[in-house]
């Protein structure tokens, strides 16, 4: 029993850095030019921060969608970690969350 706690623990807080995360990125869109700048820096560190987030075939692919996702203009609106998290929880076999 204390085992599916500790899960559950885990999948409320990477629900809510996720979304602090899609916060920090949407919060670039919001600045003109200046966002635009900003994404070169958030990007790399999204997807770093994603790949340790999510491992395995997940958090790579997740990492590089989300890397693109930011680097490129007008796409941070997409909240890439709630979806990742989405993805992980609801859509993924069981036996393969980490």
């Amino acid at each position: 029993m204390q085992n599916l706690n500790v899960a559950e623990d885990n999948r409320i807080s990477k629900l809510l850095i996720g979304l602090l995360l899609d916060g920090i990125g949407m919060i670039s869109f919001s600045i003109p030019f200046l966002g635009e700048f900003s994404d070169v820096v958030w990007a790399p560190i999204a997807a770093f921060i994603m790949s340790r987030m999510y491992k395995g075939r997940v958090g790579r692919v997740a990492s590089i969608l989300t890397f693109v996702e930011e680097i490129l203009p007008f796409t941070d609106v997409i909240p890439s970690f709630t979806i990742t998290w989405i993805y992980t929880y609801f859509f993924q076999k069981e036996k393969e969350i980490k």
